[in-house]
Order: structure tokens, then sequence, then C-alpha cells
């Protein structure tokens, strides 16, 4: 292939401008922020899970408790009825008499036995409320940190995306003053190792930074100017300038 000394070079040009883009999509890929976004986003996966177990604990502590509490309120009628009754008089027989107050006394252990399952649990209810609202205060935190996160990731994506339209508009731009079967060659060995053209600078490719033999150096140095010569290493386009050792 031959192409003009000078659209050779501007290849460099288009080497660079694309480089350019590769570190600014690579940057954009790497924020900080999006590492940062993910592990927040799996921390509040964990939170939701801890809180609605914590919740349905609470809502199962709130069930018992008030399933307790009625049962004090029954065995505290009861006992209520039995003091009436007592005290009404109506309860003439001795035996009778002796069995209600065993009565009235059984209801009262049994009711302070109810009301210390209820304390007990008003406890861990308490407790169960205090890590809900301990994990949601939580889950808020973290939530507005993703949040701002997410704001500087966006402002960086913006920034990113401003320098790589320029950068692309500039790169356009140069491609189109390049002859079509030169930059097809160039796009095709841009495609197959990320760069498409090195500069033969002192004797070496600085694409693979190889320092090609003296014979080599010597074919290329007698080669037309408008020769389009590749590394035989790399097999990019090699370009040649004043600095190249020829």
């Amino acid at each position: 292939m031959k192409a003009a000394p000078g659209a050779q070079k501007r290849l460099l040009d288009l080497a660079g401008l694309d480089a350019a883009l590769d570190r600014l999509a690579h940057r954009r890929r790497t924020l900080p922020e999006i590492a940062e976004i993910a592990e927040l986003t799996t921390r509040l996966g964990r939170l939701a899970t801890q809180i609605i177990a914590a919740e349905t604990e609470a809502k199962d502590l709130a069930r018992d408790q008030s399933k307790a509490e009625s049962d004090v309120d029954a065995v505290r009628a009861r006992a209520d009825r039995d003091r009436k009754r007592l005290d009404s008089g109506q309860v003439s027989s001795p035996r009778d008499l002796t069995s209600l107050q065993s009565e009235i006394a059984s209801l009262q252990r049994r009711q302070d036995d109810l009301e210390e399952v209820v304390l007990e649990i008003m406890e861990r209810r308490e407790a169960a409320d205090a890590k809900t609202a301990a994990l949601v205060a939580e889950r808020d935190e973290v939530t507005a940190s993703r949040d701002a996160a997410a704001d500087r990731r966006d402002a960086g994506y913006s920034e990113i995306d401003k320098d790589a339209d320029g950068t692309g508009r500039k790169r356009d731009a140069l491609a189109a003053e390049i002859p079509g079967d030169l930059l097809a060659l160039y796009t095709k060995l841009r495609e197959q190792s990320g760069v498409g053209a090195a500069h033969l600078q002192a004797g070496r490719c600085q694409g693979c930074r190889t320092s090609l033999p003296i014979a080599e150096l010597n074919r290329i140095r007698t080669t037309a100017p408008d020769e389009v010569v590749r590394c035989e290493e790399c097999r990019r386009i090699l370009v040649r300038t004043p600095e190249s050792g020829l």
C-alpha cells in the first residue's frame, strides 16, 4: 500500500486521539463512585432484609403482648368476681369459703406470672423496635450516601462525555483527511491490537517497544517514502519521521 508521507504522519495524531478516547472510556468505566454505589447498594439490600426481620419480630412480639395482656385481663376479671362473691357473704359453707379463697390466691399467682410474661415481652418488643429504628436510620444514611455518590458519578460522566465529544469531533475531522484505504488498514489493525499505527523512533517501534534489527532498518531506509511499512513484530503501521533514526 502507498500513501503520502504527510497522510502517514497524520496516523500518529489519529492514534493519539484514539488513545485519548480510550483513556476517557476507561476512566468512565472505572470512576470510583461506580464501585462505591455498588457497595452501598449491596449494603442497602442487606439492610432491607434486616429491617424486614426486625419489623416481623416486633409485630410478632406485639401480638404476643396483646395475647398475654388478654390472659391477664381474663384472670383478673375472674379473680374480681370471686372476691365480690367472697365479700358479699353469699358463701357460707366453710368448705366453699376455703375453696374460694384458695382459688383467689391461685388466680393471684397466675396473674403475677402472666404480668411477668407481659413485662418480659414488652422489654423484648422495645428492643426490637429500637433495633428497627436504628436499621431504618442506617438505611436512610446509606441511601443518602448512595444518592450523593450517584450525583458525583453523573457529574463525572458529564465531564468525561464532554471531553470525549470534543476529542471525537477532532478525531472525525482528522480521519476525513486520511485516504480511505490507509484509514481502513489502520482501523483493522487498531481493532486487532488496540493501536493501528506507531512511530518509528530511533530505530524502535513505539507500539511494541521493539528495537528493529539492522537489516530491517536498512530495508526500511531504502523503501520509498510513500510506501506503507509495517513492524515485523507487532504488524502495526510504522510511521517514519526525521526522528526514526534511518
